[in-house]
Formats: structure tokens, C-alpha cells, sequence
């Protein structure tokens, strides 16, 4: 017999997404990495890996923030059918994360450090937008999405040309990032203005320049 959950069950639903964000593989994709067995890379320099670390680094830290926003959207907003929707595109956002992390393994890296920080913070935002509105909620989403999705266009071109598996995986990650931006926008998402989308740019700067490194 099929039951509503209780608040304990979404309480240990929620408990579980934090610990498969934020522990190091325990995230598992439902689809396998764009980088398959037939992807192959050209030898790379010390230098030329520790980009392509921080450049992966940088999306891991993304997919975090991701799911973090949409966890917090989730919890506030108003109608199932919404709460639906950013369930489905955080199943795909969980993916990137596994992906990313994948890649980082093989670049014999690790994630940022900074990771919980901006976890809390995306959660908050999410929860914020979440509580306004759904209209808000799906306009914010779908703006965030088409910022990842700009920065994964810059990431494809600054990457080594030898990294083709970070590049397959990038390349499937901005398909999935404008199919969700755009599925926010017709579910009814606010479009938002010029000077808004300029400060989440800014915003995703300060956040790409951190965790580069740290």
C-alpha cells in the first residue's frame, strides 16, 4: 500500500542527497560518462593536467551548487508538477556530479574544498526563489542553467586539446543544461532581466576563481 512520505522520510531523503553531493564517489549516474572506454586522451604536460583539473573542478563545484538549488527549490515550491520537474532535472544533475568526479579521479585530482559552503549557500538561494514564487523559482533556475551552460562553452574551448574526455563529458552536460533551462522557461519561468543575469555572472566568477585551485 502506497503511502504519503512523513517528515522523517523527506528528512532522511534530504539527509541522503547532502551526503551523495558532497562525499567524494558516492554519487552514482544513472547513464554512463559521455568519456566511454573508446574516448581516448592525447599525452598531456603536468601543467596541461592541473588545468583540466581545475577546469573540472570548477564544474564539480557547479553540479554541487546545482543540486544544492534545486534541493532547496524543491522543499518550497508550490506545485507538484514544478517540484516534479526539479526532481527529474536533478536526477540529471546528479549524473554530471558523478561524471565530474569521475573525471577528476582520472586527472588524479579532487574536488574543491569549498564544496560545503557553496552547497549551503545554493540551498538557501533555491529555498529564497522557491518560497516567492514558482514563476521565480523556474525563471531563476533556467537562468542559472543558461550561465552553466555559457561556462561550459568557455570551458570547451580552454581546455587542453589533448583532454578528450573531460571534453565528451562537457559536451553532454550543455545538451542536458539548455534542455533544462528551457523546460523551466515553458513551465512558465520568469525571463529575467539583463542586470540580474549580469550579477549571477559575477557571482559564478567569484565561485569559478576559488575553487580552481582550493
Amino acid at each position: 500500500m502506497n503511502r504519503n512520505p512523513s517528515r522523517s522520510d523527506n528528512l532522511i531523503h534530504q539527509f541522503d542527497t547532502v551526503l551523495r553531493t558532497l562525499v567524494p564517489h558516492a554519487a552514482q549516474a544513472s547513464r554512463p560518462s559521455p568519456a566511454s572506454p573508446e574516448v581516448h586522451d592525447d599525452p598531456m604536460d603536468e601543467e596541461e593536467r592541473r588545468h583540466a583539473a581545475g577546469l573540472m573542478r570548477i564544474n564539480h563545484t557547479g553540479e554541487v551548487c546545482a543540486q544544492a538549488l534545486y534541493q532547496g527549490q524543491g522543499l518550497t515550491a508550490k506545485l507538484p508538477d514544478v517540484r516534479g520537474q526539479m526532481e527529474a532535472s536533478a536526477r540529471d544533475e546528479i549524473d554530471h556530479l558523478a561524471w565530474c568526479d569521475e573525471r577528476l579521479e582520472e586527472l588524479h585530482d579532487r574536488p574543491s574544498l569549498l564544496n560545503p559552503l557553496f552547497y549551503a549557500a545554493s540551498f538557501g538561494i533555491g529555498a529564497v526563489a522557491g518560497a516567492v514564487g514558482d514563476r521565480m523559482s523556474l525563471g531563476f533556475l533556467a537562468a542559472t542553467e543558461q550561465q552553466v551552460g555559457r561556462h561550459l562553452e568557455e570551458h570547451l574551448v580552454e581546455l587542453p586539446s589533448a583532454d578528450q574526455r573531460s571534453r565528451a563529458v562537457l559536451r553532454q552536460m550543455a545538451i542536458d543544461e539548455a534542455q533544462h533551462a528551457q523546460l523551466a522557461l515553458e513551465a512558465g519561468g520568469a525571463r529575467f532581466p539583463a542586470p540580474v543575469k549580469f550579477g549571477m555572472r559575477l557571482m559564478a566568477k567569484v565561485m569559478s576563481g576559488s575553487v580552481y585551485r582550493v
